[in-house]
């Protein structure tokens, strides 16, 4: 497998609004290793998504740069997949229609096309309503339907733009558990954002906080409960200690405070 190792070197970004110049973003300088699953909380505004759309090749930063194993970032990728908060699926395919797309636009023949699809709905649990059409599933099913879309495209690197914030607690913990399940299964490299400190903290192998406008990074910290998920309950994960005081050290970050040290 090739070197797809993400860096962010002095990345800023600006925008031009009424009343002059906003600087939204930066400077920022990180570097994301191929299999880590990092999620990046932070408090509104803070350009979380401007970060993401920048990764994904969306648009062009105002200063600074990205590289995915050595090479600029400067349009979007097949090494690079995104993952949106809400799912675009096409309506007019059924739901295993969508996940062999991609395969089906790069020339893939029809029957590698369909078992690469038949792994992915698989995965996610979908393979049982493969001839639906999206309208016919629930939010939750709809979003496992593009995680497994995005994946049957095989990018390194899956960007992950608040995918569950829409959805209720417990559809939001299934799916939770499923995509570190996927990450697991697949080795896939991961950035996920949410406005969740619980979920950042669950999830990630490493947990980042921007700062207020202009983002920033303001807390990296690994965390290890997202390779222990699958030893140890979900429920009883939440309530160690270590979770408690990471979750913490998070909430500080976002709300922009020093944490209360115990004397």
């Amino acid at each position: 497998m090739s070197d797809r190792t993400v860096v962010v070197a002095g990345l800023e970004q600006c925008f031009r609004a009424r009343g002059g110049e906003v600087h939204a973003l930066g400077p920022i300088d990180l570097t994301i290793e191929p299999g880590e699953l990092v999620t990046l909380a932070g408090p509104s505004g803070c350009g979380k998504t401007t970060l993401l759309r920048l990764l994904a090749g969306f648009g062009l930063p105002s200063g600074g740069s990205i590289t995915v194993g050595g090479e600029p970032v400067r349009a979007p990728g097949v090494e690079r997949g995104v993952v949106f908060q809400q799912p675009t699926l096409y309506p007019w395919l059924d739901v295993r229609g969508n996940v062999e797309l991609g395969p089906r636009l790069r020339g893939s023949a029809k029957v590698e096309r369909r078992r690469t699809a038949e792994r992915f709905l698989e995965l996610v649990g979908l393979q049982d309503v493969a001839g639906l059409r999206p309208y016919e599933l629930s939010g939750g099913m709809q979003q496992r339907a593009q995680i497994a879309r995005v994946l049957a495209n095989d990018p390194d690197i899956v960007l992950m733009d608040e995918p569950f914030g829409a959805l209720d607690a417990l559809t939001r913990e299934r799916l939770q558990n499923e995509l570190l399940t996927i990450w697991r299964e697949t080795g896939k490299t991961i950035l996920f954002i949410t406005h969740s400190v619980d979920e950042a903290v669950f999830l990630g192998s490493r947990v980042l906080v921007m700062s207020p406008r202009p983002g920033r990074i303001v807390l990296d910290e690994p965390a290890r409960f997202s390779t222990a998920s699958h030893e140890v309950p979900p429920e009883e994960l939440r309530a160690l200690p270590e979770f408690t005081e990471l979750a913490a050290r998070v909430r500080s970050a976002i709300q922009h405070v020093e944490p209360v040290v115990a004397g």
